[in-house]
């Protein structure tokens, strides 16, 4: 693994449709000389409450029906320094003595005087939360890490939570694979054939558990491990799609919400359409920074403007699809491939060296580093898909918004989607077609997110974030009655410990101390 990529790639990719993409990238970065000099504060009394142990009994009111799932001990296990066990909740909550399934649980224990149990969430929607606690010491500072046990959990569907199940390993491969615009008769027919073997063999391998993974769900599988782990109000961080799950918590159970840090966060209320539209421009604006940058360094590999740069990738993915380009592995470089290859590193800046060494591998013929990074960010290492997330991300996000187009419709949409994003438009258009031919429905009641009642929520943006625009976060708070917005002036996804000394201070200072930042801050 690359030195400069320390953890791991969340995608929201409809994986045939080559589609929209929001996730988390952590890397090490130096926004600021002294970012890596952190105290650990606070001075706060600490709860007790011990792995396996009884939760205290104030833990809010219980829904009816629920009293089992909520009274629950959990039957933590070490596994290598951390703790690790099952939670059990209901698959349909409108059905409490039905089916039950089980949510995959890993706790990093806090490694001082010990606050309480924050819950996490990476993103995705499909990416598995036990890898944060796995690798809690690359997400988190120590000062947090000190003061909070950071507890993971596989959301429902994936990872090791009664994983959902669509397609075989090379069916993956050939998806992503796949041209994510194709631009003749055959190309399309090929497209839309791929879309319904998804879904008839998401309707064949998971069934009922298929209309039971979505967001609001979850949500509730969060507030049985909130009263299990003994915390009366829940502490949480969230990152990109992770902001969604923690908003729509706090519109479910506005009272039992405690510290929320809500990092990259999304537009609740934007549709299918809008929100592809806005990653579209968010990526344009990040791929365009990046050649800025090599522009600006001088002797750019890719051009001397940023116009004749842009021409040198379109030139090059054009002679990629028409011929793959080989690899040292017993797979070529395919343009779906050299796509997600060129979208992974625009995620974070420090990680724009290794789009360097792609373009430049590919410009002389090569496709090893592309595809390495198009197999990273699909979760796929050693011949296999260690994880289910680029399968479940299309069950979950067409539960929580099923509206789609059909392909002959796609077309209509070019025009504002290319002047969204010249480059990545009619990729993001196709992307509208996700949803088409889903088998599943959520039973769930549609929301509208304010989160009235709840106590003060931190919401972040980042100025160039390319998967979740920065208007985005704005947008979640305003919407979000308590929240207040955190900014960071900077390039990549998220901001939380990635090297800004502002950022990260506001968030120890909140989650420690509860001292809440002021709204509008600018880091």
């Amino acid at each position: 693994m690359k030195k400069w990529i320390v953890a791991i790639i969340v995608i929201w990719a409809l994986v045939i449709a080559a589609g929209v993409t929001v996730g988390v990238v952590l890397v090490t970065g130096d926004d600021d000389e002294d970012a890596g000099d952190e105290s650990s504060p606070g001075s706060e009394s600490t709860s007790e409450t011990a792995p396996g142990t009884s939760p205290p009994a104030d833990i809010g009111t219980v829904p009816p029906g629920l009293e089992s799932f909520y009274g629950q001990q959990v039957a933590w296990e070490a596994c290598g320094a951390n703790q690790c066990g099952t939670l059990e909740v209901p698959l349909d909550y409108a059905e409490p003595d039905g089916e039950s399934i089980e949510i995959a649980l890993e706790m990093a224990p806090a490694t001082g005087e010990r606050i309480g149990s924050m819950v996490v969430n990476p993103g995705g929607p499909g990416a598995p939360g036990t890898d944060v606690a796995a690798q809690a010491d690359a997400y988190f500072a120590p000062a947090l890490l000190e003061r909070y046990d950071i507890v993971g959990f596989d959301p429902r569907g994936t990872g090791d939570s009664s994983p959902v199940d669509c397609v075989t390993d090379s069916e993956l491969d050939a998806y992503v694979a796949g041209d994510p615009d194709p631009d003749n008769r055959r190309e399309v027919r090929d497209f839309v054939e791929t879309q319904e073997s998804f879904w008839a063999g998401c309707e064949e391998k998971s069934g009922d558990l298929g209309s039971h993974v979505s967001t609001i769900e979850v949500a509730r599988d969060m507030d049985v491990l909130r009263a299990v782990l003994g915390e009366e109000k829940l502490p949480y961080f969230g990152f990109s799609y992770g902001t969604r799950l923690g908003a729509t918590y706090a519109e479910l159970f506005p009272d039992n919400v405690g510290r929320f840090v809500l990092d990259g966060a999304v537009d609740p209320s934007l549709p299918t359409l809008e929100g592809s539209l806005s990653q579209a421009e968010g990526f344009e604006t990040a791929l365009r920074a990046y050649l800025e940058n090599c522009v600006d360094d001088g002797d750019c590999f890719l051009g001397d403007t940023v116009d004749e740069s842009l021409q040198t990738i379109d030139d090059l993915l054009a002679e990629i699809e028409s011929e793959p380009l080989p690899t040292d592995e017993d797979r070529d470089l395919a343009i779906g491939n050299a796509f997600y290859g060129i979208v992974l590193p625009l995620y974070s800046e420090t990680n724009w060296p290794l789009l360097d060494q792609g373009l430049q591998e590919a410009l002389d013929g090569k496709g090893d580093t592309l595809l390495f990074l198009s197999d990273f960010y699909g979760s796929r290492e050693g011949g296999e898909y260690v994880d289910n997330s680029l399968e479940a991300i299309s069950v979950i996000n067409c539960l929580d918004d099923p509206w789609s187009i059909s392909a002959e419709e796609v077309p209509d949409y070019y025009d504002e989607f290319e002047e969204a994003s010249p480059t990545f438009g009619r990729v993001f258009a196709w992307g509208l077609v996700g949803c088409h031919d889903t088998p599943f429905q959520t039973t769930e009641p549609e929301i509208e997110i304010d989160g009235s009642g709840a106590d003060p929520i931190v919401v972040i943006g980042t100025t160039r974030d390319p998967a979740t625009p920065y208007e985005e976060a704005v947008a979640m708070a305003e919407q979000l009655e308590s929240a207040v917005l955190l900014s960071r002036d900077g390039d990549g996804h998220t901001a939380y410990n990635k090297g800004n000394a502002c950022i990260d201070d506001a968030v120890h200072s909140y989650f420690i101390d509860g001292a809440v930042p002021a709204d509008g801050k600018e880091c």
